[in-house]
């Protein structure tokens, strides 16, 4: 499937707002109770919820900036360092997901990275109800390998996401919500690679690229 590149960065704008539009309206609606209140236990309230949604908001940016933008410098490569902490900033304030950071190569090459970002955003997000998600990755002369492994009391990986991954397309035309998955299938490819998903077992999914030099 080919899709115009401004309708794409529409679609992936569309993705972005809709993430960040949940924290910034809980810090603009502790902005306005708090304009209103006077009980101080109540003020103290407001405040923590309102650094919560800062916190969060925050979060989102640096992990959008780095898996979407040119985050990370000019050269090719990132350090992984830069991803672990976008991931863990990315759930680790819902408390609701442990993250196993297998990842032994102090850089990888920009495109790497993002695929390795995005991938973990969808299989994070298929933690319904949290678990563990466990990211690693193996460099060798044949390229670059990168396995995610989201495990917890319910998976779920709708067909959209799962043929976007996988096939670069998943109906007629690609939604918002699959604008990432349709980005990690574009590089990989464009990286001589391919895209794998399966569920070896209940409630575990299993999210894998490869990537190979032309």
């Amino acid at each position: 499937m080919t899709i115009d590149p401004v309708e794409f960065a529409s679609l992936l704008c569309s993705r972005l707002c809709h993430d960040l539009l949940s924290p910034i309206g809980a810090l603009n609606n502790g902005l306005e109770l708090l304009a209103d209140e006077t009980d101080p236990a109540m003020r103290e309230r407001c405040m923590e919820l309102m650094a919560e949604s800062a916190r969060t908001s925050a979060a989102k940016l640096k992990f959008f900036r780095l898996a979407f933008g040119a985050a990370g410098g000019f050269g090719e490569a990132v350090d992984t360092r830069e991803a672990q902490q976008a991931i863990e900033g990315l759930f680790g304030e819902t408390k609701r997901l442990t993250i196993n950071w297998l990842v032994e190569e102090p850089q990888l090459p920009k495109t790497a990275i993002k695929v390795l970002l995005n991938l973990a955003m969808i299989a994070g997000d298929s933690l319904v109800r949290g678990g563990t998600l466990d990211i690693g990755s193996e460099t060798n002369e044949a390229g670059i390998e990168i396995v995610l492994k989201a495990e917890g009391p319910r998976t779920l990986l709708d067909e959209e996401l799962r043929g976007t991954l996988v096939d670069g397309r998943a109906a007629e035309a690609i939604t918002p919500r699959a604008a990432a998955a349709f980005l990690v299938h574009q590089m990989v490819k464009s990286a001589n690679g391919r895209v794998m998903v399966s569920a070896p077992a209940d409630n575990v999914l299993l999210f894998g690229a490869t990537m190979r030099p032309r």
